[in-house]
């Protein structure tokens, strides 16, 4: 299992993360009452279990690592510019306090509480915790994706084969052909990447990725042996794109770009 000689090492940080869920997130699940959701935008919800636990894990990180910048969602939701340009940051941790608050809302298991750290332009390390599942996974740039077990997670890339995996970018759903190779609609990137790194999906490809929601996933698919692209074809470091594609291996991304992003274009 990974580990390094921070302040909080990698073991560490996934401590912390289920501290939190135990304090904070856990007792709300299918317990959340009428005042504890709102809508930060029309449609996009949030509760205090998101808020509390954010709070929490941004204090933690900061005092642990002063000179990093810790973005969490939901800082970023009340002030837009704290995620300009903050992939460049010499060190950076982005927070996602319950990834797949829609689910967590309706009593569903299938959340997550996800960190990922970028240093110097590069994701270096990685956690998804999933509270209900009892599941965790972490990631360190070079040392490869383990489950919280400490099993060394691998990726077998499939080729030119058909595919199958998760989105909700619409010019998917709508073509019939590929339409009936998506095996999930709805997006919980929490839950996704590692369905990803454990061989349940082939791909996954989404619109507009936010850095909370994706650098945790990336460097997890990649350390496995996956491959993360834009959809400008570029690696994903965090950065803006206009689409991010996963897939279960390099020698799987060509064929799946071209299959799911560049024949659209």
């Amino acid at each position: 299992m990974p580990n390094s000689a921070e302040p909080l090492d990698t073991a560490g940080i996934l401590e912390l993360m289920r501290a939190v869920a135990g304090d904070v997130i856990r007792p709300r699940w299918r317990g959340l009452g009428r005042g504890d959701i709102s809508e930060k935008a029309p449609g996009d919800v949030v509760t205090v279990a998101d808020r509390e636990s954010e709070l929490r894990l941004t204090q933690e990180l900061t005092a642990a690592f002063p000179h990093a910048l810790v973005v969490g969602e939901e800082a970023v939701s009340a002030d837009p510019e704290l995620l300009v340009d903050s992939h460049l940051a010499e060190h950076v941790f982005y927070v996602d306090p319950v990834d797949g608050t829609r689910q967590f809302i309706q009593g569903s298991p299938d959340y997550a509480v996800m960190i990922g750290e970028i240093r110097r332009g590069e994701i270096t390390r990685a956690w998804v915790l999933q509270p209900e599942h009892d599941r965790a996974y972490m990631a360190e740039k070079g040392a490869g994706t383990f489950s919280a077990e400490g099993e060394q997670l691998h990726l077998c890339g499939q080729g030119t084969r058909d595919l199958h995996g998760a989105t909700s970018v619409p010019h998917v759903l709508q073509d019939e052909t590929l339409a009936r190779h998506i095996n999930r609609v709805g997006i919980c990137c929490g839950v996704d990447y590692p369905d990803l790194v454990v061989g349940l999906q082939d791909f996954l490809l989404y619109q507009q990725p936010k850095p909370w929601d994706h650098v945790p996933g990336a460097l997890l698919v990649t350390e496995a042996g996956g491959a993360v692209v834009t959809g400008e074809g570029e690696r994903y470091v965090g950065q803006p794109a206009s689409m991010l594609l996963a897939t279960c291996g390099a020698d799987t991304m060509d064929h799946a770009r071209e299959r799911l992003i560049t024949r659209f274009a």
